[in-house]
């Protein structure tokens, strides 16, 4: 028994300078990996840095909206960390392959999971870039009139007329017309005003551009027009539209419709309302 310790002993002495080699080597091997590895960490988390900084100051150049600048710039880092991060595990001799797979799936499945979201966040991106709307607009989509408060990546705010808050998801802003009220200079205010057909057409016309002349916000290039639009069942109908700035709209609108009823009543043209005639037959029994 002892002679058979011994004997091992021995024999481990013997081979303890190939065995000692070989760890050498294993050490060595390993190491020069894992340097190599952490070379790559290191540089490609630099690189990744660089161009986070890089797209950003791309997007800043162009003017890009800065709630988009700072997620894109994210998602950029974010996506060069990952391949960094694989391609150190590379340098490992660690196999990537199912690691990889593994992200697809789970990136297909939470796609399709927030598939809603998603064409949210694609409309949010594409309104950002191509500006349909911006903030301080009056607009009308979606079933919403109201002035854009907040352009979101998933999201648009709009304060309501009477100040109610709407979140409107940016897929069902885009799926749908959007009219935009501030988007040009001028806008135009369409009235129609009525006389009974015993008032004179031509002293009513010039009492309606008295007014026009008067109310502030109205501009006068382009003119305002003033024409009989149509003989109604109970009125000659004018149709009145003057111009003015997109702020100055509802000021001018009801500027316009109390300055004319008061002169046509200063003037003693008859403002028309709905009328029925009775006709009595006697009945001879």
């Amino acid at each position: 028994m002892e002679t058979n310790v011994v004997d091992g002993a021995e024999a481990i002495v013997e081979n303890s300078p190939a065995l000692m080699e070989k760890i050498q080597a294993m050490v060595i091997g390993y190491g020069l990996k894992a340097l190599g590895a952490l070379a790559i960490l290191l540089a490609g988390l630099w690189v990744a840095r660089a161009i986070k900084k890089l797209v950003v100051r791309l997007m800043e150049r162009s003017k890009v909206d800065p709630t988009l600048v700072a997620f894109v710039s994210s998602l950029a880092h974010m996506a060069m960390q990952v391949f960094v991060i694989i391609a150190a595990l590379e340098a490992l001799d660690v196999k990537t392959t199912s690691f990889v797979a593994i992200l697809g799936a789970a990136g297909l499945a939470i796609g399709l999971a927030l598939q809603g979201s998603l064409s949210n966040f694609a409309a949010g991106v594409l309104m950002i870039i191509f500006k349909p709307i911006r903030v301080g607009d009056v607009v009308e989509a979606a079933g919403v009139l109201g002035t854009v408060r907040e352009i979101g990546i998933f999201t648009t705010v709009i304060d309501t007329l009477d100040n109610r808050k709407a979140i409107v998801p940016n897929a069902k802003l885009t799926a749908d017309n959007i009219l935009n009220y501030s988007a040009n200079n001028t806008r135009r205010v369409d009235l129609t005003v009525g006389i009974s057909y015993g008032s004179d057409i031509d002293l009513a016309r010039t009492a309606i551009a008295e007014v026009l002349g008067t109310v502030p916000g109205i501009l006068q290039h382009p003119a305002p027009d003033i024409f009989v639009s149509e003989m109604a069942d109970s009125s000659v109908n004018f149709a009145v539209r003057p111009w003015c700035r997109p702020t100055d709209y509802w000021g001018v609108y009801f500027g316009v419709t109390e300055g004319i009823k008061k002169k046509f009543d200063a003037v003693g043209i008859t403002i028309p309302f709905p009328q029925r005639d009775v006709h009595l037959y006697e009945h001879k029994a």
